[in-house]
């Protein structure tokens, strides 16, 4: 055993082994896995508000590879715990790069090789970051005539489900595993926080926004929550469009998507994005992506419009490293102008999601499952 130093007790000697230390710990933090979670918040005001009010944003760029870290991990765990996959077997998924990373997590931890299938918009940078973490990349060349890419990588998955019987997929879109992912993410605000009145999230999967508001409104009831789209989004009624932004929106409904969850859901432009993102960079140090700049940007209006004493959580799913090529890169902003796009004070308002096609920040107060409102059918009856 090490001596200690009578003044100072620290060991004269480091242990040899890691699991000398921390012992305790329920996923000890010297274990890939044991460096997901637990990540910090920050207050954020300028350049949103300059009077004293703000919000607190969850830095869940914090986790390896983002907030998908969480639901990758937990999946994983729960199909292996039910014998949906068997010790050693492949996992296959469709992703934008977020769940990828989780899921090479996941690989490495529990020791399965995974395949990823993506599209031609993945990022270089984690193209290579994917296949460094022993992850095989299926890129697909042509999207669906009515899904898009999302659909086409779909297909794709279960091609090769059909190929491999052994393998398994996680189905984030659809798995309820994906929203009780979260929970542990919605103990940690009211930890940090004491209580939320408002939360404001991303919506893709819509796994984090249904798994963190669930646990929250035990604590809070009155929780309201506000999500955040991207134009050209199915998800809460558009018409699916051209999309610049990963990580958030999508070309197809999820079943994860908790709309009666939501009081409200904004609509927010790539354009939008990239100027919240570099004021949250130059301000704060808060860098992020696509769904960190929508996020802020809506979060910011909400503390702008709210009782002074709101206490408003603001979930910034990752970092900035994916984006050097996209929201920080000057030569692509520019080629698809989305330089000096200073957002609007306040975002343009309708009544419900199928009044019109949006095209700029745009909040609504009507959420609907676009495949139960009749108004929307004419759009869920093409998916």
């Amino acid at each position: 055993m090490s001596a200690v130093h009578p003044t100072v007790g620290i060991p004269d000697r480091v242990p040899s082994s890691a699991r000398l230390v921390l012992t305790s710990a329920a996923t000890p933090c010297h274990t890939p896995a044991g460096v997901v979670g637990n990540t910090p918040v920050l207050w954020i005001d300028e350049p949103f508000t300059t009077d004293g009010r703000g919000f607190w944003a969850k830095l869940e760029g914090h986790n390896p590879g983002g907030i998908k870290d969480r639901a990758a991990l937990f999946l994983v765990e729960r199909a292996r715990e039910r014998g949906d996959l068997a010790p050693g077997a492949p996992i296959v998924e469709s992703t934008s790069g977020t769940l990828g990373l989780g899921l090479a997590l996941a690989g490495i931890v529990h020791g399965h090789p995974v395949t990823l299938v993506t599209d031609p918009g993945l990022e270089p940078m984690i193209e290579r970051m994917l296949r460094a973490y022993g992850a095989e990349v299926d890129i697909v060349t042509e999207p669906d005539p009515v899904g898009g890419w999302q659909e086409a990588r779909r297909r794709r998955v279960r091609a090769l489900l059909d190929a491999r019987p052994d393998a398994w997929c996680p189905d984030q879109y659809h798995n309820p595993d994906n929203v009780a992912a979260y929970a542990p993410l919605a103990a940690e605000l009211v930890a940090q926080l004491g209580r939320v009145d408002v939360l404001v999230t991303s919506v893709g999967t819509g796994g984090h926004s249904a798994g963190i508001s669930r646990v929250l409104r035990h604590y809070c009831p009155g929780l309201r929550l506000v999500g955040v789209d991207t134009t050209g989004s199915t998800i809460f009624g558009q018409p699916a469009g051209t999309r610049l932004m990963r990580g958030l929106g999508s070309s197809i409904y999820p079943r994860n998507v908790d709309y009666a969850a939501f009081d409200e859901v904004h609509w927010v432009a790539a354009r939008e994005a990239v100027w919240t993102c570099r004021e949250l960079a130059a301000h704060h140090y808060a860098a992020g992506g696509w769904s960190v700049g929508a996020v802020g940007l809506v979060a910011g209006w909400v503390a702008r419009t709210s009782p002074p004493d709101t206490r408003i959580a603001a979930v910034f799913p990752d970092g900035p490293h994916r984006y050097f090529d996209t929201v920080y890169n000057d030569t692509y902003c520019l080629a698809n102008g989305l330089l000096d796009a200073e957002p609007a004070a306040n975002p343009d308002a309708i009544d419900h999601p199928g009044e019109r096609v949006v095209d700029r920040w745009t909040r609504c107060t009507t959420v609907t499952d676009p495949v139960a409102d009749p108004r929307l059918a004419h759009l869920a009856a093409g998916r």
